[in-house]
């Protein structure tokens, strides 16, 4: 397959916990940038990143965490989801891990984007402009839709 016509990949880390008494809730970041600042449902994801040929995927997943939250992954049994391959072609790959976070502790990395469209004027937007705990009813709205199986199966595990 020539390098035009290779599927992008991309890994990330889905945190979950269990407090006491309130069952499951997991971690997902609202995408940062002017094309999802009015979307709520839909509009958060299981902080992944891209990565190459040069790096493992459960590397990416790490890096790519570090990068999108601004703190380090968390120790612990990282859980294999498996991948699901996107409408787009992208083949994502995500690992569970049990772990507590702050969101109030991360600092998100940043992108830049030509905003507004073809006005010339390059703006720097957060990766993620928010993080928050969600029960798995309310992460099954939120997340955008490609990402759901990695919830399911998430809970499938736990169920086990």
């Amino acid at each position: 397959m020539t390098e035009s016509k290779r599927y992008r990949q991309s890994a990330g880390l889905l945190l979950f916990r269990r407090p006491a008494g309130q069952g499951v809730e997991v971690l997902l970041g609202h995408m940062g940038g002017p094309l999802w600042a009015g979307r709520d449902a839909g509009g958060w994801a299981i902080p992944k990143g891209e990565y190459g040929p040069d790096e493992t995927p459960r590397d990416a997943a790490r890096r790519e965490f570090t990068e999108e939250l601004g703190v380090p992954p968390p120790e612990g049994d990282y859980l294999p989801l498996g991948d699901v391959r996107l409408s787009s072609g992208k083949l994502v790959t995500i690992w569970a891990v049990e772990a507590d976070l702050d969101p109030a502790l991360t600092v998100p990395g940043t992108f830049k984007m030509e905003w507004p469209p073809h006005s010339g004027v390059e703006r720097e937007f957060p990766e993620l402009d928010r993080v928050a705990w969600f029960t798995p009813p309310i992460a099954r709205n939120k997340l955008i839709v490609g990402q759901i199986p990695f919830l399911e199966r998430l809970l499938v595990l736990l169920a086990d």
